[in-house]
């Protein structure tokens, strides 16, 4: 796969936000991390991997338009679901489920703008199902 002569894995993912709390409980609530405020951030841990959310008061950080972090959820249920539930709390939605050849998806911004994917691959083409290991 590559050339790189050492093992590598995600460590953790950082996001500026002007309302770390927020964030963090949108990662807690939603995404079913566990948070741990630190002295001006939040360290967010689930397995495998932890988010800092950096307090960056009061400016208010511009994501790219396009720029998003994805979660796999096990099948499409789990999606319409979790859109659900969001969407009846007021989570700022950029789309609704849509079924797409890769999986089905949709697509909402958390407090502090980060944008998420949340999808399934349980629903995808045969032709993009041996793509995803």
């Amino acid at each position: 796969m590559s050339n790189t002569p050492f093992a590598m894995k995600l460590n953790h993912l950082s996001f500026p936000s002007h309302d770390p709390a927020r964030t963090a409980a949108f990662f807690e609530t939603y995404l079913g991390f566990a948070i741990a405020p630190a002295e001006g951030h939040w360290i967010l841990k689930r397995p495998g991997f932890d988010v800092v959310i950096e307090d960056v008061q009061p400016e208010i950080p511009q994501w790219p338009r396009t720029f998003h972090v994805g979660f796999e959820l096990p099948s499409r249920a789990d999606v319409e679901s979790l859109h659900a539930r969001m969407l009846a709390d007021g989570v700022p939605m950029e789309t609704d489920v849509i079924g797409h050849e890769r999986g089905s998806r949709f697509f909402c911004r958390a407090p502090g703008g980060v944008m998420f994917e949340l999808n399934t691959r349980a629903d995808a083409s045969p032709e993009y199902r041996g793509t995803f290991d």
